[in-house]
């Protein structure tokens, strides 16, 4: 343990699995205090289970981050375990292939609910919090390498993505008077369920032939020869949560092994 985030108090959302899971357990090994927060309540308590019982501290909450109250129970959980809220990784997301001309107004919905709508919501309830303790505060969001292109078939998922970099950038303009950091990561093709859901899609609208081509397609021209593993998300989200990066805000990182250069 490297004590490095001792004494924070962390939410990470969607963090019962993937690049959320992985980024709670590295900070948890860094000292933080974790707040494991999934719509999966059950596997986001397994998951806070297996911190303690590595010397971790993390508590469990199920949130629905597309609703208000949902979202205030979460961060409610965890002031009320540690007293206070520091950093709050918004990670949730969800994705579908569709291409373009067959996105419904309910595909659009659906993605732009979770991934825009609750990051939006997520981060007005947690700086209202910071804003209240009076001592700042960091907010990181996940973004994606389709925040900085849009692709097909994933145009809704893109536009979802460029509205948590608009976001970002709008609440660091905003928030920065308060002592609050706001940034975003932003991952490119990534080992996790989430891609096994992109590479069914794939399949199931006649776009490839086979399980993982897709994946195997969008990885071909990593600079670095391999897609990612969740474990490589877990250094940014260190550094964003750390004093290290108490003078960067209103910046989203590209982690993607060399896919976007921007």
């Amino acid at each position: 343990m490297s004590h490095e985030l001792d004494g924070r108090s962390i939410i990470i959302t969607g963090a019962a699995r993937g690049i959320g899971e992985a980024m709670a357990r590295g900070l948890a090994a860094d000292g933080a205090s974790l707040t494991i927060a999934d719509i999966d309540g059950k596997t986001a308590e397994e998951v806070a289970a297996s911190i303690r019982e590595g010397g971790g501290k993390a508590i469990a909450a199920t949130v629905d981050v597309s609703q208000r109250e949902s979202v205030r129970a979460m961060i409610g959980a965890a002031v009320a375990a540690y007293g206070k809220l520091d950093v709050i990784f918004n990670n949730a997301g969800i994705a579908q292939t569709k291409p373009f001309l067959s996105i419904s107004e309910e595909d659009w919905r659906r993605v732009m609910d979770v991934n825009g709508l609750g990051v939006l919501v997520c981060m007005q309830e947690a700086i209202r919090q910071m804003i209240a303790q009076g001592r700042g505060g960091k907010v990181v969001n996940t973004a994606s390498i389709a925040g900085k292109q849009g692709y097909e078939p994933l145009a809704h998922y893109s536009a979802s993505k460029f509205a948590v970099v608009a976001l970002t950038q709008a609440a660091a303009r905003a928030f920065g008077k308060d002592g609050i950091n706001v940034n975003a990561i932003c991952p490119g093709v990534v080992a996790t369920e989430m891609w096994k859901v992109i590479d069914k899609g794939f399949v199931d609208e006649g776009l490839t032939q086979r399980d993982n081509e897709a994946f195997e397609t969008f990885s071909a021209d990593i600079l670095l020869g391999r897609p990612s593993k969740s474990d490589d998300l877990v250094g940014v989200a260190r550094f964003l949560a750390s004093s290290a990066s108490d003078y960067m805000t209103g910046q989203s990182l590209v982690v993607d092994g060399g896919m976007v250069l921007v």
